[in-house]
């Protein structure tokens, strides 16, 4: 591995409910599926089938923080809810992550009641029990390598320059947050990441798997919970390959181990890159 010059981790990111709105650490811990708390929750339908932006945008307004022994939840016109960082729940049901199915234990009725309330749609919260891994789905995939309750990857990594090149191509300059990265990175040009097959962030080695195929979700201000066209409209000028839209890069971790804001970065480049998107 090489140092890239002056490149370090510059954001950390994580989303403890899926596609709600995250949180912004200096430091966190890896677990077997990603960032500790990283997408543990998450909300389904009566059916089990995951809910996220793509259907209820009013998910970005849901916002958590952590303290020892709880996730506390807050929208616009709720009460705080508090749930316990220790589930000893037992009431397991099948749950549903793009054909995906595992268990997810039912955090509780006032936490469905809420949720509820404020998306104005019935759905259940779920913790991710230890004891049902979910596999990684992937060419770039070591056996036991985990996921939580994310799409297909325990992380994402976009570098600040990538978003900057996108943003002069833009009208209205968007926040890093449209894009719900882990990880953000600081002093590489744009779209290095996609030049990389390894990675260091710190001491933690990761493997440097898919680009990301990027969704509607990129389309809702991450404040207000409104959704307009971009800037997919613009990425599918420049960043679009087999009918996907692509931006950022997912990683799996190859140790424990802690990453922290200001690491430094370093990275092995791919023996080949005939495209951004190989």
């Amino acid at each position: 591995m090489r140092n890239v010059e002056n490149a370090s981790l510059s954001g950390l990111y994580v989303y403890p409910i899926k596609s709600c709105a995250g949180i912004s650490l200096e430091s966190a811990a890896l677990d077997p599926t990603g960032l500790r708390h990283d997408r543990r929750w998450m909300l389904v339908d009566e059916t089990g089938e995951f809910m996220s932006q793509r259907a209820h945008p009013r998910m970005a307004l849901i916002s958590t923080r952590l303290s020892d022994e709880l996730l506390v939840a807050s929208a616009p016109g709720m009460p705080d809810l508090e749930i316990p960082l220790r589930l000893e729940n037992e009431d397991l049901i099948d749950v549903c992550v793009f054909g995906d199915t595992n268990l997810g234990a039912r955090v509780g009725k006032d936490a469905d009641r809420w949720f509820g309330e404020f998306l104005t749609f019935p759905c259940r919260l779920v913790y991710k029990p230890d004891d049902d891994p979910r596999l990684v789905d992937s060419l770039y995939a070591a056996s036991g390598d985990q996921v939580g309750f994310a799409d297909g990857f325990a992380f994402l990594l976009i570098s600040e320059a990538s978003l900057e090149d996108l943003n002069d191509r833009l009208e209205d300059p968007l926040p890093m947050n449209r894009f719900r990265p882990n990880f953000v990175i600081r002093g590489c040009d744009p779209y290095a990441e996609d030049g990389w097959s390894r990675l260091r962030v710190g001491g933690v080695p990761f493997r440097v798997a898919e680009a990301c195929p990027r969704c509607a979700i990129t389309t809702v201000d991450q404040g207000t919970g409104i959704r307009a066209k971009e800037p997919l409209r613009t990425l599918a000028t420049y960043r679009k390959f087999g009918g996907e839209v692509y931006f950022g890069r997912n990683l799996i971790h190859d140790a424990p181990g802690t990453v922290r804001v200001g690491d430094p970065i370093e990275t092995t480049p791919r023996w080949s890159v005939f495209q951004h998107f190989s």
